[in-house]
């Protein structure tokens, strides 16, 4: 299934009243460190959700806790309403969460096709069937509005830093999937390339997805989240609508886990 077989932008867009994801009291220790304590955090569908927090605040580790890559020690987790337990990156992938890390593990000697079905290769009568992943890559990527790519044949190696974010968050969309975590995505791109991966948030919004996005750069939270939710030192301190907060309060909460310009959810 690709973006282009979605239903409807607007109407898939509209948020149900259950949020795709819940988590209630996640707990993570690694060894003697907490990394986490009791994090609450719903992530709603055709919404961007920002997760905000200095380096060492859990952002990763919750991040990791979702994607099945860590078990929580205590907690749960709900997806579309029902208590699932993710024990691995393909229980993740299963229910429909993907995660594009700021490394993008993207392979650069491969082509932007080989790099979409990588593990995942259409097969038909034992051969590889170039024309269906060929057909699906354009697609997915058209729907995307990704039309910078010269060919969907070219090395990874040879685009763009936004061409290659395109490109991973195409393969992470390709798979029916319904959440998106995006780590960090316009990290050290220039002007006109974080223009591009900000309008493809905006895309990914409207076909309906939820989108987790973390980020330092604050600029871009304020652009382009509906909600922010904070966390400080393992804790979720504030979460609620981006209209809710400025610049400030969100600095405020990150540096120091409170602000007296916003009251916390």
């Amino acid at each position: 299934m690709t973006m282009a077989d979605l239903t409807s932008p607007v109407a898939s867009a509209v948020a149900s009243e259950v949020p795709l994801l819940r988590l209630r009291g996640i707990d993570k220790h690694f060894g003697p460190v907490q990394a986490l304590f009791k994090v609450d955090l719903d992530l709603p569908s055709g919404q961007v959700t920002a997760l905000c927090g200095d380096n060492g605040a859990g952002k990763s580790v919750l991040t990791r806790c979702i994607a099945g890559i860590y078990q929580p020690d205590h907690g749960e987790m709900f997806w579309e309403g029902r208590e699932v337990h993710i024990h691995g990156p393909r229980d993740a992938a299963a229910l429909g969460i993907e995660v594009v890390y700021q490394d993008l593990a993207l392979a650069d000697n491969l082509d932007i096709v080989q790099n979409m079905f990588l593990g995942r290769e259409r097969v038909h009568r034992m051969f590889m069937d170039e024309d269906s992943m060929e057909r699906s890559a354009a697609e997915t990527l058209a729907s995307l509005g990704v039309t910078t790519v010269r060919s969907i044949r070219q090395p990874v190696a040879s685009l763009s830093g936004g061409q290659r974010q395109a490109v991973a968050v195409a393969k992470a969309v390709m798979w029916n999937s319904k959440l998106v975590a995006l780590d960090e995505p316009t990290a050290a791109l220039g002007v006109v390339q974080t223009r591009m991966v900000l309008d493809l948030v905006a895309r990914l919004k409207q076909h309906g997805l939820g989108v987790m996005l973390i980020s330092h750069n604050l600029n871009d939270v304020f652009e382009v989240a509906d909600r922010i939710a904070i966390l400080h030192l393992g804790r979720k301190v504030a979460e609620g609508p981006a209209a809710q907060f400025d610049m400030q309060s969100v600095v405020d909460y990150m540096t120091t886990g409170k602000s007296a310009r916003h009251a916390p959810s």
